[in-house]
């Protein structure tokens, strides 16, 4: 059976987000660590996910080690309950969307969520808080640049998704708690590739590719293992360094060379057309008129569509340089999620 909240513990690490890819994975690793994990939970199902990828991992009595509390990031009067004994936060928890329907609740998540999380934070005299971000957040290239890093810009007059406007919403939040004597970790990484999650985010890259796909696009952008952004927020957490963002991206890939090699990785047909830009296009709008019609859930938005042929290039030197590490290789990673 799961464990829950024990009060026996006056000292622990809190994760938001335990029941997604990436506060799951950091669950694994703070046990292997030694770590007393607390992790917040909505729904009870949702725990289910978390505990089969302990044991996709065989990690199964591990899973034991979690101590659950059933919380919500917008729900104030328990997240005191949760916050009780806490020395730790890893703020992993994110309503993750490109649904232009849903703005109101991916703002009202990530943004109103995460000022929640700040301020128990600063009112339990938290040490220090991970806040996992996005690529998405970082900023907006100037016409004589081309490469993006932590410092590069952000422009409220460039078009951004809902979802990006979230992420940057709640940095803003993250960097207000620090002003006011919060030590802090901002990560920025970029597409977060890992097994266990295959009809949510990255996932569906390998159950749609899995199922077959014909088209492909030729944009830009950076990827990275989930075991390489929970090992660096460990890291980051147990240093010195404090009040810094990070990008955390392996590597750059043309998306046609992501797809192809998801598709080697599952034995599949790799696409044979392009989808180019205008082809794209008709297709973002009549997903919204079907939308509209129908009532249907957007499955391609315009903000989409530009993510699939953006240029992004992302640099992550400022990480390689603070920690000397190496990340693992995109595609050898690709190979080893599809035999999982």
């Amino acid at each position: 059976m799961n464990q829950q909240l024990n009060n026996t513990f006056v000292s622990m690490v809190l994760v938001t987000g335990g029941t997604g890819l990436v506060g799951a994975h950091l669950l694994i690793h703070l046990i292997e660590k030694g770590e007393t994990v607390r992790a917040i939970y909505r729904n009870p199902k949702s725990i289910q996910k978390t505990e089969s990828l302990f044991s996709l991992y065989k990690k199964e009595k591990l899973f034991n080690s979690v101590h659950w509390i059933q919380s919500d990031i917008l729900d104030v009067p328990s997240l005191e309950k949760a916050f009780t004994g806490i020395t730790e936060v890893y703020h992993c928890a994110a309503f993750i969307s490109f649904d232009p329907k849903e703005e109101d609740i991916i703002r009202k998540t990530n943004i109103e969520g995460t000022a929640n999380i700040v301020n128990f934070c600063l009112a339990f005299n938290i040490k220090k808080l991970c806040f996992i971000s996005s690529i998405a957040a970082l900023g907006d290239l100037l016409a004589n640049e081309n490469v993006i890093t932590e410092t590069t810009e952000w422009n409220p007059e460039k078009p951004h998704s809902d979802y990006a406007i979230s992420k940057y919403g709640a940095e803003m939040e993250i960097w207000r708690g620090q002003q006011e004597g919060l030590k802090v970790l901002i990560l920025n990484p970029g597409v977060i590739l890992g097994p266990g999650f295959w009809n949510q985010g990255s996932g569906l890259f390998f159950s749609k590719i899995k199922r077959g796909i014909s088209f492909y696009t030729t944009g830009t952008t950076g990827f990275i293992a989930v075991k390489d952004v929970v090992e660096t927020g460990y890291d980051l957490m147990k240093s010195t360094i404090e009040n810094e963002r990070f990008t955390l991206v392996a590597q750059n890939l043309v998306f046609r060379d992501f797809i192809n090699s998801i598709s080697d990785a599952v034995k599949v047909k790799r696409p044979r057309y392009h989808a180019k830009p205008l082809m794209m296009t008709v297709l973002w709008k009549l997903d919204w008129i079907a939308s509209y019609v129908f009532g249907q859930q957007r499955q391609i938005s315009k903000m989409s569509v530009k993510a699939a042929y953006s240029k992004g290039v992302y640099a992550n030197d400022k990480i390689k340089n603070a920690l000397n590490k190496d990340f693992r290789d995109i595609h050898q990673y690709i190979k080893e999620v599809a035999t999982l």
